[in-house]
This record gives structure tokens, sequence and C-alpha cells, in this order.
């Protein structure tokens, strides 16, 4: 009896053993041309960039970002529980690049550590400040372009000095970008 019950066990583990996969692949690597190296005083925030989403955007984003453009500004406006808003060289939520760009609406949701692109009430105004979603925010779903998520570094973010709830998280003395890089142009 044990001898027949072990053989039919021998015959399931090989037919489950043919159906596993000899060896775990990881996760693709992330394309280096379409990732941000965000270096905050704390640590380096990796975004991966979604250009099938937000063509136009991504494309932008990389531009500034090569020109240098996000070095040393500051995280402007940071709601704890709810975003951290960065890229206006005014410093005050004010300013931008001067080129606005038409929005990119999509079906992506504002998770935690989602980048989307901030604006004002015309859909079609967003230039070069972005913010990073602390907390799911479904509110702001199809309503503002998404062309990032954070893929590694979010600990740096919660780390960002934050403003003041009674003044819409205006912050004093912010935390500043270090830089901002594309991964490709990074040399190891």
């Amino acid at each position: 009896m044990l001898n027949k019950s072990f053989r039919i066990f021998i015959v399931l583990l090989g037919l489950l053993a043919a159906f596993l996969p000899l060896s775990v692949s990881a996760a693709p690597a992330p394309d280096p041309e379409n990732t941000i190296y965000l270096d905050l005083p704390s640590g380096r925030v990796v975004i991966q960039m979604l250009p099938a989403v937000a063509p136009r955007h991504v494309a932008r984003i990389k531009e500034l970002t090569r020109k240098g453009f996000y070095d040393g500004l500051p995280f402007h406006r940071v709601i704890p529980g709810f975003m951290a808003q960065t890229g206006d060289p005014l410093g005050n939520g004010s300013g931008g690049s001067g080129q606005q760009l038409r929005a990119e609406f999509s079906r992506e949701q504002h998770i935690r550590g989602t980048v989307s692109m901030a604006r004002a009430s015309d859909p079609n105004s967003a230039d070069s400040q972005f913010f990073i979603c602390l907390a799911p925010s479904p509110f702001l779903d199809g309503q503002y372009t998404v062309w990032g998520r954070v893929v590694s570094g979010m600990e740096f973010v919660d780390k960002v000095k934050s403003g003041s709830q009674y003044n819409n998280g205006a912050v004093s003395n912010p935390s500043k970008i270090v830089r901002m890089r594309v991964a490709s142009d990074v040399k190891p």
C-alpha cells in the first residue's frame, strides 16, 4: 500500500515539475532612456517614465532634465498624506519653463509613488511643475497627466519637508532637488 502511494506521489511530483519553470526570471531592467534619477539630500529616487502614456510630457521632462532645469529647485508645496510638488524656478508655485503642454490624461491611477504634472485650472496649462503622490489620490485620476512612477526611493520622498496645513502646503525653508538626471546620461 505504501509503495503504491509513494509511486503515485512521485508521478504527481513529476507532473507538477513539468509545469513549473526551471528558473525564475527577474523583472526586466528599466529602460535607462526612460528612467529619471531624482537625487534628494536624503537619497536617490528612481522614477520610471511612461512614454506610452504621456509621450509629450515625458519628452519635455527629459529635455528640461538634460538642461539641468530641475537642479536645486525646491519642493515648494508638500501636503502630508497627499503629495510633494516641485519644478517651479520661482519656488512659490507660479513659475515654470515657459512652455505649456496639452494634457495627456489617461486611465493611470494616482497611487502612492505616481508622478504627475501640476497645472492651473486650464487642463492644458502643465509646464515644468510636477508632484509625487504620497498616498492614493483617486480624485485626481483622469484630470492630471501621469508621466511616471517611483520604482525605488519613496522613503526619501517621505523625508521631504512638509508644508503648512494652513497655507495649502506651502513650505518655508523647503527641501530641494540636489540633481535630476536621465539614467542613460549617467556614467557608471
